[in-house]
């Protein structure tokens, strides 16, 4: 799901909410767990998982086409870790439906034969009913 179809899954879940309101929702959310992580903070939503920084010391690696070595810096990078609740419905979503092998492309209709979880009924997906 991008961010544009989370818009348009907002406004079309709750009709009070024009699409503006929609869009500055998810920006005002993502913003807030943006700055958090700058600033060092670690984010936790019950329920669905957090996101926290970790850190990645400097080390050599190899550039693929030269094979020259190549310094590489430490870092920060943000993580995301699935919370239980969201990796318990995620497993009941995988087992009840068949296996996919790989993600289709966007630009490619897939056709289904057993309904995606979003198909099914919404609030088995998340306890608000959103989804």
């Amino acid at each position: 799901m991008t961010r544009s179809e989370l818009v348009v899954l907002l406004a079309e879940r709750f009709p009070q909410l024009v699409q503006k309101d929609a869009e500055m929702a998810v920006a005002e959310i993502l913003g807030a767990i943006h700055a958090a992580l700058v600033h060092g903070d670690r984010v936790e939503i019950r329920g669905f998982g957090s996101f926290n920084l970790n850190y990645r010391p400097s080390r050599r690696a190899r550039n693929p086409k030269t094979g020259e070595p190549v310094a590489v810096s430490a870092k920060w990078v943000p993580s995301f870790k699935a919370g239980k609740e969201l990796r318990e419905r995620v497993m009941v979503m995988a087992t009840s439906s068949p296996q996919r092998s790989s993600r289709p492309d966007r630009d490619t209709p897939s056709v289904s034969l057993s309904p995606t979880p979003l198909q099914r009924e919404p609030s088995t997906l998340f306890k608000d009913g959103i989804g």
